[in-house]
């Protein structure tokens, strides 16, 4: 959540782990900061310029924040090789510890991280390889108020069934306001009905934060709306570890990794399982797409070799017999007519050798006259 200090939050964690001398990998993947209290191992900021971004893509800062981690989770193979080095430990450096524990300071807008493309690609790819737990950073005295603390809850129950990952409600700034109400609303129905029921007499429902000053009204729905989603978000506490921290002062620190070591066991426990038998399950989809495109590439290109790209032998048909009878009967009478035609030449030629001898002509055969004389005989018929 924006504003909750979670940068600093991080900070305090950070502090804690060197002073166990079990420094952590920490990693900034929030392009839009100007200064982070701690050093970062791997930060986004060497590789994508935030503002250089948002100019040339004419972006505003959510935009910017989005695409920079779009382009940053295309370094994901080589950020995983490295956190993976660094976890094996290094044969020629003895002297160098592996690490144990790997913070990620995310960008504080929810949508920008949870629901993108790249923050998905960036959990997934790291649940994928080690035990993966979210701690979900809560302003504590903002939701004193129960409209505000109802849509803190529902935030959260959004984060985890979309990331399905084991995740932690770490309410923030505890010296400023206790947590315990906070607690007790998540265990106690009744409790939160009556506070609840308090606001709507005081009139400061769905006013401000802290749930005191007599202004918001509030209204009949939204008191009924909220009963409601108290009831149906019972069962999501149940799944939930809850601590309260001050990052100002480190108070709960300690309370906070142990329910960090708690989730981790939960992850190897239930969520692994899981999580393997959704990746078999991507990997079978995409050899089977796999599969079916190489099919249609294979029956597109005609391959030469392929048993059912060849078409068997056509084989000649033997004529049937009426069939040779007809072709038989046809030839003979083109036989008969060319029979007909030759008598009929002869015949011409006889009568006009005939005629050239009575009338004292030459009855050679190289006088041509003859041809215009059976043209004429021809076209008289």
């Amino acid at each position: 959540m924006a504003g909750s200090g979670k940068t600093t939050f991080m900070q305090r964690i950070n502090a804690h782990l060197h002073a166990q001398r079990d420094p952590p990998y920490v990693m900034n993947l929030d392009p839009a900061v100007l200064n982070v209290p701690f050093t970062a191992n791997i930060d986004i900021r060497d590789s994508v310029n935030y503002k250089e971004v948002m100019k040339a893509y004419n972006l505003g800062p959510n935009g910017g924040i989005l695409t920079s981690l779009n382009l940053f989770a295309t370094k994901i193979d080589q950020i995983l090789a490295l956190l993976e080095k660094r976890a094996q430990g290094d044969p020629e450096k003895p002297t160098v510890k592996p690490i144990k524990n790997i913070l990620v300071d995310t960008p504080g807008q929810i949508e920008v991280f949870v629901w993108s493309a790249s923050g998905s690609i960036l959990l997934d790819s790291l649940a994928s390889t080690f035990p993966t737990v979210i701690a979900y950073i809560i302003d504590t005295p903002r939701t004193a108020s129960t409209s505000t603390f109802m849509s803190n809850m529902l935030y959260a129950c959004s984060i985890l069934y979309k990331t399905k990952l084991p995740m932690i409600l770490v309410f923030n700034k505890t010296d400023v306001k206790d947590a315990e109400f906070a607690k007790e609303w998540m265990t106690d129905f009744e409790a939160f009905q009556a506070a609840l029921k308090e606001e709507e007499e005081m009139g400061s429902f769905g006013g401000l934060e802290g749930g005191s000053g007599g202004l918001g009204g509030g209204s009949g729905y939204m008191g009924s709306l909220l009963n409601s989603m108290s009831l149906v978000l019972e069962e999501f506490y149940s799944h939930l570890s809850v601590v309260g921290v001050s990052s100002m002062t480190g108070a709960g620190v300690d309370e906070f990794f142990k329910a960090v070591e708690e989730k981790a066991e939960e992850f190897n426990r239930d969520y692994k399982p899981e999580l393997e038998r959704r990746r078999k399950q991507r990997e079978e989809e995409k050899a089977a797409n796999r599969e079916k495109e190489l099919g249609r590439l294979m029956k597109d290109m005609a391959v030469s070799g392929e048993p059912s790209s060849r078409k068997p032998e056509e084989k000649p048909e033997k004529p049937d017999m009426d069939t040779l009878s007809d072709m038989e009967y046809d030839s003979d009478e083109e036989e008969d007519d060319a029979g007909k035609d030759e008598d009929d030449a002869d015949g011409l030629t006889a009568r006009y050798k005939k005629a050239l001898e009575e009338s004292g002509g030459s009855a050679t055969n190289e006088d041509h006259s003859f041809t215009r004389y059976l043209r004429a005989s021809q076209m008289n018929m």
